[in-house]
């Protein structure tokens, strides 16, 4: 009952701070119209299942949309310009802008959150044989998750998104992060990858998976994939970035002045330290689950600070739901 109390209080501050800091502020019904001078960005977190939390934000947000523009078929993906995700926010990302082959989502917010929802348990079947979890069920329920309703088997791909998508990886051939792009998969076929494998790569967990093999679609780029949360769990910067020096698709914006920013967080670790129960798990033979939470939430604190700086001079253009 406390572990659902607390959830209760998360999600409702969430609401609380969308409601105040963004829709109350910046989504006015006049401000719903797109506008050439504004770029908006989305970043979802990584985070395993607790990308729950952020996706329940995900839903809220598309409910107000629809209320402000009195269009209940408004989505996510007609008032944003850029969508970027680390694991199970890639999974969500790629889910409410993937183009269901009539030039619209294939998901609503609502309906991606209740699919991951609904397939949590089969995405984290364990293997028989190992620790961890083997992988298949995950492939497989991404695979089914990426399918349009016309029957095509063909897999969509980065090419297939509304709007341009974010998500990365780390790559363990190079050794450095790698992220996927639906503007580079605009330029090469080496570089345009299917989804349901980009999803794959960005949320497999070192201590969870085994890293993923993938390959462009042309077979020219390939990747040994791992979880991009260990380098850009918030990726919120990457698409800050890419905006900026993106000449040929914002040739409007002229710095972080003119773009709007809502990055969606899971929550922060435990406040008041770890505990004695805590403590244990960071024995020499269990420590790599603790660690990379650590990891994964002060890559999200450091990148909350570098861009709460970039937008000092304007900002209400940026707001962070944690």
């Amino acid at each position: 009952m406390t572990e659902e109390k607390e959830w209760n209080k998360l999600t409702y501050e969430i609401f609380s701070r969308l409601e105040k800091d963004w829709l109350d502020n910046l989504w006015l019904p006049s401000a719903l119209s797109p506008s050439p001078c504004t770029t908006r960005i989305l970043s979802i977190d990584g985070g395993g299942m607790k990308g729950l939390v952020a996706a329940q934000a995900l839903v809220h947000l598309e409910s107000r949309i629809q209320a402000h523009s009195s269009n209940p078929d408004a989505r996510i993906a007609d008032y944003f310009d850029v969508v970027a995700g680390t694991g199970i926010g890639g999974i969500f990302a790629a889910l409410i802008l993937a183009d269901d082959g009539r030039g619209r989502p294939l998901y609503s917010a609502a309906e991606a959150v209740r699919l991951v929802a609904n397939n949590s348990r089969r995405m984290f079947k364990r293997g028989l044989l190992r620790r961890g979890f083997s992988g298949r069920s995950l492939d497989a329920f991404l695979a089914e998750a990426f399918r349009r309703p016309d029957g095509d088997r063909c897999p969509l791909t980065l090419r297939d998104t509304l709007k341009p998508l974010l998500v990365p990886c780390y790559d363990l051939r190079t050794g450095a992060p790698f992220v996927f792009s639906r503007a580079d998969a605009a330029e090469s076929l080496s570089f345009d990858f299917e989804l349901h494998r980009v999803c794959r790569a960005t949320s497999a967990t070192p201590y969870l998976f085994r890293p993923v093999e993938l390959a462009s679609v042309d077979g020219r780029t390939e990747c040994t994939a791992v979880d991009g949360g260990l380098v850009m769990n918030n990726p919120a910067s990457a698409a800050v970035t890419h905006v900026l020096h993106n000449r040929r698709d914002f040739p409007a914006v002229r710095g972080v002045e003119d773009l709007v920013v809502l990055s969606l967080g899971n929550g922060p670790l435990e406040k008041g330290g770890a505990g004695r129960r805590e403590r244990r798990r960071w024995s020499a033979e269990n420590c790599s689950a603790p660690v990379v939470e650590v990891v994964l939430d002060g890559v999200s604190d450091a990148v909350d600070q570098i861009l709460t700086n970039a937008f000092s001079a304007c900002p209400q253009n940026y707001v962070r739901i944690q």
